[in-house]
């Protein structure tokens, strides 16, 4: 447990994106993921916050997508600096007085003091901080027999979840961000959050040859990074944090995304979902995009398997080679499957949709994040960047 008081979170409740274009994304949640629209914001809300929201769930994942209607609100503002992307992630909380006294103790910035509604015998208590996640805040709320998933929701009475769903999207493993410096992010998460660290990395994509004599020039290119991972041990909620590595600071792609999404913020949630394989090939027949990975990855996949400790898999590699799926562990037969998909921009062929991304995980005994995996993945964004031309 950690050493602080825990804030008594419960889970990732939901993500609040903001897009320029309601319509496009509806189209991609529902025809390539095959999320439900469970609702949406009514006239009132609309009105007040100069926005609309529709509301999209897969399992236990709900995504809010929030597109502007008309100037000065929190969407159009969002969208002003940067663009599309994740601005507020929704925590359940078990105690929201304590929550709330916890992180203002702490000197933690609340943006407004506890709000409090009331639906069908139910109550809602929600309040919003401000965070070192770029324009990004977190909500916490605490639900004692409220329904609605906000105030100003409107229930589909057409959305059936049992009939949707077919990847098996169970909920979000972990949120990852980027940054410049990652460094008052960590210390902000552990002194007002009350996480913990939990894995680290640190690589170059090339060996960097320095050495006096070569005219004080590299003889190598590439670029690298440091991710540290912090957690909440109670909940288990899990945020990685990304920063770019020296030499070739600028090349990497943590400053590329920075670049993209014009601020630090949020590069991508990772999905879990119950057989990878089944999902990937159901997603891909949809027309869904994927990082690509190189087939070298699974000629040496074997070996790398070996020297990390998983002496097997219940997967055959040539089938995770033709699905693109990477593969990491930590010890005998506990290891986790991967997979990325393409950035919404590159989804898109839109710049402005942004360089969010989602993750599709299945966790077989690994709680970890898999060094290799997260070295696949920071070459493939490197290579899809510089096919586009933006390395």
């Amino acid at each position: 447990m950690s050493a602080r008081p825990s804030l008594g979170l419960v889970r990732v409740e939901s993500l609040m994106y903001y897009v320029e274009d309601l319509e496009r994304t509806r189209r991609f949640l529902i025809d390539k993921l095959d999320f439900v629209e469970i609702g949406e914001s009514d006239e009132k809300l609309d009105a007040a916050g100069k926005s609309h929201s529709a509301v999209f769930q897969a399992g236990n994942v709900v995504v809010v997508i929030i597109e502007p209607r008309g100037k000065g609100g929190r969407a159009y503002r969002w969208l002003q600096r940067h663009p599309e992307g994740v601005g507020t992630i929704v925590m359940e909380v078990k105690d929201i007085e304590h929550t709330f006294k916890t992180i203002e103790a702490r000197g933690g910035t609340p943006v407004q003091d506890i709000e409090w509604f009331e639906a069908d015998g139910g109550k809602l208590g929600m309040f919003s901080i401000t965070t070192p996640f770029g324009d990004t805040t977190l909500r916490f709320v605490e639900r004692k027999g409220y329904r609605p998933l906000f105030p100003g929701f409107v229930k589909n009475p057409k959305a059936d979840l049992s009939r949707a769903n077919q990847y098996a999207f169970g909920e979000v493993d972990h949120i990852t961000s980027n940054f410049l410096t990652m460094a008052p992010a960590l210390l902000w998460m552990e002194h007002v959050l009350g996480f913990e660290r939990y894995w680290t990395v640190q690589f170059h994509t090339q060996d960097v040859d320095t050495a006096a004599g070569k005219k004080g020039t590299e003889r190598a290119h590439g670029s690298g990074l440091k991710s540290i991972v912090m957690w909440d041990p109670e909940s288990g909620i899990r945020f990685a944090n990304n920063e770019p590595c020296r030499p070739f600071f600028s090349a990497s792609q943590i400053a590329i995304f920075v670049h993209d999404h014009r601020g630090d913020g949020i590069q991508h949630a990772a999905l879990t979902v119950k057989d990878i394989q089944s999902a990937v090939r159901s997603m891909r027949g949809a027309g869904v995009e994927f990082m690509p990975t190189p087939g070298s990855y699974y000629d040496m996949l074997p070996q790398r398997l070996k020297d990390i400790g998983v002496n097997r898999i219940d997967e055959n590699i040539e089938a995770l080679r033709e699905l693109q799926i990477l593969v990491d562990g930590g010890a005998d037969h506990s290891y986790m499957l991967q997979i990325f998909l393409k950035e919404a921009a590159s989804l898109h062929r839109d710049r402005e949709a942004g360089p969010f991304f989602f993750e599709v995980i299945q966790r077989k005994g690994d709680k970890g994040f898999g060094a290799g995996n997260f070295r696949a993945l920071f070459e493939s964004i490197e290579r899809q960047q510089k096919t586009e031309g933006r390395a």
